[in-house]
């Protein structure tokens, strides 16, 4: 099963571009289809609540649970002080399978982290190429699976990308997913010294196409048992963890 690892979906309220205005996801479902991808993992877009965004999130997959899974999304500042009871909230209320955080927000922080540990969620964490502290992530937190969006750098950040597969090599709760990665030999690369098991297949749908960031893992000609582990099998493994409710009921809001 091909498991798309990255995509966003929902309204947004910020209206500064389509990042924090509003995802769609009839193209993309179309061209995913197309492509063999079976399943999605939605992320709430850009906004000023991300309580709201998570509801969004989770009513979207209610209407198709065996094509979408869902994940929370929070503000690591603003949702400083409640971000254990959102949590609790996407997991009891929503369904929920794992966290999003976003450095283009504020620095993921323990509080983040200490809530995908109860739960035991993935977290999937775009630091914006600031990997200084990623490390971190390993040691104080290491039952928890750390995904680093787009290799560490959506802006095409070199340094930031050899770095985040040097973590990756290093340290067994780390992973990176593969979606906008532009620059095809950090790519081979990483899959060279971190091996299949420690990349996730990701597209940053909707805006990128699902097929064409598909061809770039083909392009890796890995074994079947490889290209299985990268297209969805290692997403299998992470939210085979999570602590959720087998039938999610709406939050009463």
């Amino acid at each position: 099963m091909i498991i798309d690892f990255h995509v966003h979906a929902g309204q947004g309220d910020g209206m500064t571009g389509p990042w924090d205005t509003t995802a769609p996801l009839a193209a993309y479902a179309r061209r995913a289809t197309r492509a063999g991808i079976a399943r999605s993992v939605l992320l709430p877009v850009f906004q000023s609540d991300y309580a709201q965004g998570n509801r969004d999130v989770a009513a979207i997959v209610r209407a198709d649970p065996q094509r979408w899974i869902g994940f929370a999304m929070v503000h690591a500042e603003r949702d400083r002080e409640r971000i254990h009871r959102m949590i609790e909230e996407a997991v009891l209320m929503l369904g929920l399978r794992g966290i999003k955080v976003h450095r283009h927000d504020a620095r993921i922080h323990r509080q983040v982290c200490d809530a995908a540990q109860r739960w035991n969620l993935p977290v999937l964490y775009d630091p914006g190429g600031e990997t200084g502290g990623l490390e971190l992530l390993a040691q104080t937190h290491p039952n928890v699976a750390f995904v680093f969006a787009h290799l560490g750098s959506f802006a095409d950040d070199w340094a930031a990308q050899r770095r985040v597969i040097d973590l990756i090599v290093r340290y067994p709760n780390l992973f990176a997913d593969t979606s906008g990665v532009r620059r095809f030999d950090l790519l081979e690369e990483a899959f060279r010294r971190a091996g299949p098991r420690k990349l996730l297949f990701g597209t940053d749908g909707p805006w990128l196409h699902p097929g064409l960031e598909l061809a770039k893992i083909r392009a890796l000609e890995p074994s079947r048992e490889a290209f299985d582990a990268i297209a969805g099998g290692n997403a299998l493994r992470l939210l085979a963890r999570a602590r959720v409710m087998s039938a999610p009921r709406a939050a009463a809001h």
